[in-house]
This record gives structure tokens, sequence and C-alpha cells, in this order.
């Protein structure tokens, strides 16, 4: 039986409604398809699901927006009824894409500009909802998650302000710093990691891929991304390896302390294949300088994993280092805004989480846990048999 046709004997926690912003309505349109096309055949097979009240809708997508005014402000506009409804809000806060027009000038919308849309959408429900969770994939400030100096401290701050608003549940995905879920100890807060769509994803587009120790090695880029490297090599079966970053704390460029060099911690890298694992992608310039220090150790292919593809300065660089064989191949998710600059490389894989989005809504619609969901290790066991990698 599929995980998903497992619900088909329980009752929703209350009619589903998926409001999606602007900035993730691609992700949302996807998510909705799936969970119309689920329902409408549990609605076929059993009783209870035929019995509940809105479960078989032609979608589940409420209608909203946030217009702005000529000055540059907004407001948040719900369209249809949400009363007593189970709510679950995309918003995608890097989507750089969307513009809006402030006395005459065109400005880019920003993070802050979809947190705000985001906060104004909570308030137009206006406390008729029977829950509210937000589906923010990229948690918003989530790079400012501790204090180093005297600073602020953004991302807790958020979330504080969205619980306070009524917000039952957060949901992010590879959050830069997990401890961050302690400033709403009370509130549910998942950051969920895409490891079994990347294998999937990598075995798909990469058939010749032996996993063992011999042939493989995962490598995490620094410190910070030490736990998901663990989390691959540990399900893989294979070996680690780690770099740190030296860095001139005398000096602040771009917002950070500069690189001075990447000293490597593990094996023997001679012939393997390796898999750089992170959160997210930036500019590349430390995936690039990390793939750089791997060859020099005489590493076979390199495959970048991360799950926010940022690329904030373009793509000329992972052009070039693709030209140079440092990389090659680069697997980000679908979770953030995708520009076609991205898409039409050759080298890049694109991991497309809308089904996964979809399922972990039905589950929680359903008041069922997530557990399995969130922890893939059997699945990631299944696809490997698939793909006959063990």
């Amino acid at each position: 039986m599929k995980r998903h046709d497992k619900l088909a004997e329980t009752i929703p926690y209350g009619s589903l409604g998926i409001l999606t912003l602007e900035s993730s309505r691609g992700m949302g349109e996807k998510v909705n398809d799936y969970i119309v096309g689920w329902r409408a055949k549990r609605a076929k097979r059993h009783a209870a699901a035929s019995s509940f009240a809105g479960y078989n809708k032609e979608s589940f997508m409420i209608d909203c927006a946030c217009p702005r005014f000529g000055s540059g402000e907004a407001k948040g506009i719900i369209r249809e009824s949400v009363r007593g409804d189970d709510l679950y809000i995309l918003v995608d806060v890097c989507n750089y894409s969307l513009t809006y027009t402030v006395c005459g000038h065109t400005n880019h919308m920003s993070p802050d500009d979809h947190y705000q849309d985001l906060k104004r959408i909570i308030a137009a429900v206006g406390g008729k909802a029977r829950r509210i969770t937000v589906i923010m994939p990229f948690l918003y400030e989530s790079r400012q998650h501790r204090r180093s100096a005297r600073e602020s401290l953004d991302c807790a701050l958020a979330l504080q302000e969205l619980t306070q608003m009524g917000v039952e549940s957060i949901i992010t995905f590879d959050a830069h710093d997990p401890r961050v879920q302690n400033a709403i100890p009370l509130k549910s807060f998942e950051t969920v990691q895409p490891a079994y769509q990347f294998i999937k994803a990598l075995l798909k587009n990469v058939p010749d891929l032996k996993v063992d120790t011999e042939h493989l090695m995962v490598i995490s880029p620094d410190e910070g991304a030490m736990s998901r490297a663990v989390y691959y090599a540990n399900v893989l079966g294979i070996d680690i390896g780690m770099f740190y970053k030296r860095r001139d704390y005398s000096k602040i460029v771009d917002g950070r302390n500069p690189i001075i060099a990447h000293e490597f911690l593990g094996s023997d890298l001679e012939g393997k294949d390796v898999i750089i694992i992170d959160d997210m992608i930036s500019s590349g310039e430390s995936m690039i300088d990390v793939a750089t220090e791997l060859k020099h150790r005489k590493a076979n292919r390199i495959f970048v994993a991360a799950t926010f593809g940022l690329f904030t300065n373009g793509m000329e660089k992972f052009d070039e280092a693709y030209d140079k064989g440092l990389i090659d191949n680069i697997l980000t998710t679908n979770l953030v805004y995708q520009p076609e600059e991205v898409l039409s490389r050759s080298y890049y894989i694109n991991v497309d989480m809308s089904k996964y989005v979809a399922l972990l809504i039905d589950t929680l619609n359903h008041d069922q846990s997530i557990s399995e969901l969130l922890n893939p290790a059997e699945r990631i066991h299944d696809v490997l048999k698939k793909y006959g990698k063990i």
C-alpha cells in the first residue's frame, strides 16, 4: 500500500485549505494537483473518505493576494471563507523575481517583503481558521540564527511573531541551525531533510554510480554541515570527510569574515567519486574552493548537492568549474525560485520536492504522524535496491 493510501480510513482535522503566496505559486499548484488526485481515488474506494464534506474537491487552493498601493504599501486579501479550515500557507522568501512599484520605481521583492506578505495573509485570516501551518522551505533570516556580537536575532524574533499571530506549526527544510526552534519551545517546528530525494535523483541521473566505501565518499564542506554528511554516510554505508574553514577574523567582507583556506580531515580520496552535501549554495565560492581541493587530492567525479540553490552571483563561476572538470553535477531543489538561467545548464539536476510537500500536508491534515516522512532511511534503502546498489 502506498504511503498516502494509508490515510483513507482516517478523518481530516478540518477542511483542507492551501494558501500559496505569489512567491510559491508554482510549487503550490503541483502540491494541489497531487492531493486532488489522491483524494479523488480515495473517495471512490473508501467510505470514510467519501463521507467527509469537502474531502474531494477540484482544488484546495484558496484565492488570496497581496496587492500594493502606489506608495509600495500593501494589504492581504483572502477572497473566500476559511472559517473552520485547516490552513497551510506556502511562502518562498527567496523569490527575487517578483517586483512591485514604489512611486514609479520598480523594486524586486526581498525576503523582508515576502515575510511581511505572509503576516498580511495570516492577519487576513482573522483567527477564523481551525489551525494554521506555515510551510516556509527557506527559513526567513535563518542565517542570522545566533549572536556573535551585539547583533539582532532576526530568525528567533520572526518565529515568535508568527506563533503570537496564531500559527500552530512551522515546517521548514534543512534549517541552517535547527536549534533556532528553542525560540518557540511550546509550538511545533519541523526541519525536513531532502536526503531521499537527493539520492533518488543522483541514482537516476548517474546510473554508473557505485555506492560503496571503495568508490564513493560524502564530504562536508564545513563543520556546520557535518550532521547532514554523517546521516548520508550512515544510510549509504560509506566514508565521510570534512573541510574546515580558516577565516580572517580581522576583516569583514560582504557581511562575513573572508576564508583564507580550506583544511581537509578524512581518508584517502584518490579515484573516488565524491558527494558534497550542504544546506545552500549562495555565491558558490566555498563549493568551488572545496571542489578544487578535492581535485588536488585526486578525487574522481564531484557531485554538489544543496537544498537551496540561491546562486547569488550567477552561474558563470559554475560554468567555468564544469568546463575545467572540477564539478560534474549540481543538485538543488525546487523549494526556492529557480531561474531559467539555472534550469538550462546541462550539468544541473533539478530535485522536485512537490510530491513530498503534498505528502506532508495530506498527512498533517489527517492529523497523523509525519515521523516516517521525516526519517527516510527505509525509503533510501528501497531506492538503492531498486537501482541495484545494495
